[in-house]
């Protein structure tokens, strides 16, 4: 069976999804504090943010409405931030949410993530985790503004793969600087026991905007995708690129599933002032409401159409791309409150130096 005829049972399956909108995954952005001041933040933290951390009880309350039509250990919560280690009742909120049947798991940069917190973590029912690693020890703190922050990372992951119950995974947000060490940190990866792996580009958003040394260049963005589709080869580590954009040629070489930008349709978030959106990085002109004078579920059935029914998104260079019908305007986060033009497009980018099928 051919990609063609697969991508179009895809986007058949894809479409269902868009209708029936069952969520699965649901961010907690539990604090905008973070220990760490990296140049590609889409959020833009920092250690001294006086954005006040939203209270774990809205938070619960929120959600607890949720167990009436899901059961509840069919959605993860993913604990970000910020830092979400610099919330010091984190393993109580934890511990709550799983009394509660709730899955949940965090995204952290590791630097704070010492034994005893691990064994918190873990005792508070914590099944799930991501640690961000961007390179080897120069390129790391370099991105991260932190000469510590890579043998942080380290002995977080150190800790994290000596125990069998969580499932766990790095990500590597690839940039000018770190294309080229790759395969040294595939290699490393594999050294540390890690047996899965997630690769990102950084998008054009937050402190990234300032920075031209983050964003790959067609020919790197190339070389990535190359580098992917051959590693995936390795039977030692698991390797896909994220789901961050369409691929044209390299669906199905660089990851498991072909693109689905889930944003609204398997993905909900809750951010640090009660607001109910998608993915965290997405822009905030597509909240669709706030928990505390909003009733989340009903927020979740009736509301975001915006990402449920992506047609406008057919503007710009989107506009007469003829992989619009596979892409469907790509991913939410790559648009901005003007919604007149996708910010950058991977798969348009590739196909500027290749010949795409």
């Amino acid at each position: 069976m051919g990609n063609g005829f697969s991508q179009f049972i895809f986007n058949r399956f894809r479409k269902n999804e868009m209708h029936l909108h069952e969520l699965k995954y649901l961010f907690w952005e539990c604090t905008l504090r973070c220990n760490l001041n990296c140049l590609h933040c889409g959020s833009d933290c920092a250690k001294d943010n006086t954005a006040k951390d939203l209270p774990f009880e809205d938070f619960l309350n929120a959600i607890l409405p949720l167990k009436k039509v899901y059961k509840s250990d069919s959605i993860t919560i993913a604990i970000t931030g910020g830092e979400p280690l610099l919330r010091e009742d984190l393993p109580k909120c934890g511990l709550e949410l799983r009394k509660n049947g709730f899955r949940w798991g965090i995204v952290t940069n590791g630097y704070d993530y010492t034994p005893e917190v691990h064994q918190k973590l873990l005792t508070s029912g914590m099944g799930s985790i991501t640690v961000s690693l961007d390179g080897m020890e120069t390129n790391h703190n370099w991105l991260r503004a932190n000469n510590q922050s890579f043998q942080r990372a380290v002995q977080a992951l150190d800790l994290i793969t000596s125990s069998k119950r969580l499932n766990s995974d790095v990500v590597t947000c690839v940039n000018k600087k770190n294309i080229d060490e790759l395969e040294t940190i595939k290699e490393f990866l594999i050294s540390r026991q890690v047996n899965a792996w997630r690769l990102f580009t950084i998008s054009p958003i937050g402190r990234a905007v300032q920075n031209e040394d983050l964003c790959l260049n067609p020919t790197q963005l190339k070389q990535l995708m190359d580098f992917i589709s051959s590693t995936r080869n390795d039977k030692r580590i698991t390797v896909n690129f994220s789901c961050e954009a369409y691929l044209g040629k390299y669906e199905l070489k660089a990851r498991d599933t072909f693109f689905f930008c889930r944003a609204g349709i398997q993905i909900a978030s809750v951010l640090i002032d009660g607001s109910i959106s998608a993915c965290p990085n997405i822009n905030r002109c597509f909240i669709q409401g706030n928990i505390k004078k909003d009733d989340f579920l009903d927020v979740w059935s009736n509301r975001f159409q915006v990402m449920r029914d992506r047609k406008w998104t057919k503007t710009g260079i989107c506009k007469n791309c003829r992989a619009f019908k596979n892409c469907n305007g790509g991913a939410m986060h790559m648009w901005n409150e003007k919604k007149d033009s996708i910010m950058s497009c991977i798969h348009h980018n590739i196909s500027s130096i290749i010949s795409s099928p």
